[in-house]
């Protein structure tokens, strides 16, 4: 089958449904909710959301581990809320995207259950090994979540490998039979209609043969094992050649610690393009290393680099995934911007990637600017990353560090009303509430022509409005500036120059060579449209779009 490229003209919205909205009043997030929202959506400019695990799940890892991929929760309103949000989605021309979630099931899938038992064909379904010698686990690999990677089965009597939470055992994706179940799963949910999928850390399914140890990471021991592992090229083929180029949909690979240089393996167009795009941690990494909870400075030059790397990498051979939010990183005002100045910052950050050429995704929430929520006792944090971060550490240190890292402050309720719960709800709340909804919610912003949410639907109608925003070139300027990041965006008939300053501070911008302000167009500011010769100081975190054609 002929696939278009249609995901290069959308903007996407990210849903974790069991925070966006309640629609039957029991407290959880369900799809009558999200019905309920469509036609929001559609004015906010969004043309495909993408769904959080939505199937059934014990809910150790919030949806991401799964008991039966070939449903939909009972709490999120089964297959009827299902049926009928996709094809209002698809009748307001907008896309839905599932998340794919197979490196790994629950252990309450009938899968494991059976494997434990060595009930046929199940037996090999998930990654078994005996203990060595005195008991000792079989390698030193760590879990990215709760210790060490290997847990204990006293009914199967060897240990299974969990690259994450214990109930979240690895599936054998060397077993061709798991494989083919995999098959099963794109299957089912593409001739429902589904438009694609978000496959979770999907370069993690295939382990180095042996499961060798590894002595020389200090921390993830055992990654360079398995991320980008040996076969791993040969699974995803499998599964495009036999599934998924039967069907116009689009794959998002997520892709810890990934290169610019390593995502042209899967996503390059021109070679095997195995997935269409990537979601790459490089721009969440701009105040920490390798992970939120090893927090450092801010950094714009990171995070510019982090951009810039991706944005000329992938030019005319690749298409970029854009986002600066989703549900596993705290808020993004709270990480690069300021509290202080939440709506000049939230508007800057927005400037700063949505005119960036790919395709952009906006998490829940952040059209409106929420921020990181601060609660008195680290007891109050429900995630199971979270709680297992830095157990032996005083209570305060603790608390100070959930506070600045933890994904719990993106899935705290979306605030939708200055009312009870948010207007999330009319029960009770399955998780606790932003105390500061009653100033951060969808209601104030709507009828706020300065809000945060209405500068997004100008950013997101202006972003479509302009060819140079899909086809033109990047260039980026004042490269050594820890203040200001400015990049443009170029075709022959169109130029497009985004400003954007990073602190509180004034900063004197002179345009770039080539640029004259006066000879250019203010299409997008956060504040007034005053123009200032060719040339301006900034003021707290100020952003500009210009045009000149």
């Amino acid at each position: 089958m002929e696939q278009t490229k249609w995901y290069k003209d959308r903007v996407f919205y990210q849903i974790w449904p069991r925070s966006f909205r309640d629609g039957n009043g029991d407290g959880i997030g369900d799809l009558w909710g999200v019905y309920e929202k469509l036609d929001y959506l559609k004015e906010l400019g969004v043309d495909g959301v993408w769904f959080s695990p939505l199937y059934p799940s014990p809910g150790v890892d919030c949806g991401y581990d799964i008991s039966d991929y070939m449903d939909i929760a009972p709490e999120y309103g089964g297959m009827e809320a299902f049926r009928a949000v996709l094809d209002g989605l698809h009748r307001r021309g907008m896309k839905l995207v599932m998340d794919l979630v197979v490196n790994h099931t629950s252990d309450a899938n009938e899968w494991f259950r059976k494997s434990r038992r060595r009930i046929e064909p199940y037996t090999d379904y998930y990654i078994w090994r005996p203990a060595k010698p005195n008991g000792k686990r079989p390698n030193n690999w760590d879990s990215h979540f709760e210790g060490k990677a290997w847990q204990w089965d006293d009914l199967r009597q060897e240990y299974y490998l969990h690259l994450f939470a214990v109930r979240q055992p690895d599936l054998n994706m060397d077993n061709p039979l798991v494989r083919e179940e995999v098959k099963k799963i794109l299957k089912f949910w593409l001739d429902l209609g589904v438009d694609g999928f978000r496959e979770d850390v999907i370069t993690f399914i295939s382990k180095k043969e042996g499961l060798p140890d590894d002595y020389l990471f200090p921390v993830f021991k055992g990654i360079r094992f398995y991320n980008h592992g040996p076969h791993i090229h040969e699974y995803l083929q499998e599964f495009r050649r036999d599934v998924l180029e039967n069907y116009d949909c689009v794959t998002i690979a997520e892709a810890p610690l990934v290169t610019p240089q390593r995502a042209l393996d899967y996503i390059d167009e021109y070679g095997s393009h195995e997935i269409d795009m990537m979601i790459q941690f490089q721009c969440m990494c701009a105040d920490c290393l390798f992970s939120d909870y090893m927090p450092l400075s801010f950094s714009l030059r990171k995070l510019r680099r982090a951009f810039s790397s991706w944005q000329k990498r992938m030019d005319g051979r690749a298409w970029n995934m854009l986002y600066l939010e989703n549900h596993d990183h705290p808020r993004v005002i709270s990480r690069y911007g300021s509290e202080k100045y939440r709506v000049e910052s939230g508007k800057m950050l927005a400037a700063s990637y949505l005119f960036l050429k790919g395709t952009p995704f906006i998490y829940q929430g952040q059209e409106i600017g929420m921020t990181n929520w601060y609660p008195d006792k680290t007891e109050m944090y429900e995630d199971v990353q979270t709680l297992n971060q830095k157990q032996n550490w005083p209570e305060k240190k603790r608390l100070k560090l959930y506070h600045r890292a933890s994904r719990d402050s993106a899935r705290t309720p979306m605030q939708w009303t200055a009312g009870e719960n948010a207007g999330f709800t009319t029960g009770t709340p399955w998780f606790h509430v932003n105390e500061n909804y009653r100033q951060i919610n969808v209601e104030a912003e709507l009828t706020d022509p300065d809000s945060v949410l209405n500068f997004y639907k100008k950013a997101i109608a202006l972003r479509k409005s302009l060819p140079v925003v899909r086809d033109g070139r990047y260039r980026e300027y004042y490269r050594n500036s820890g203040k200001l990041y400015v990049y443009s965006r170029e075709t022959e008939t169109q130029k497009l120059l985004i400003i954007c300053s990073f602190t509180d501070r004034p900063v004197r911008f002179r345009p770039p060579k080539g640029y004259s302000l006066a000879q250019m167009k203010l299409l997008l500011t956060n504040y007034d449209d005053r123009l200032d010769g060719n040339g301006f100081v900034t003021r707290p975190y100020e952003t500009r779009v210009y045009l000149y054609e």
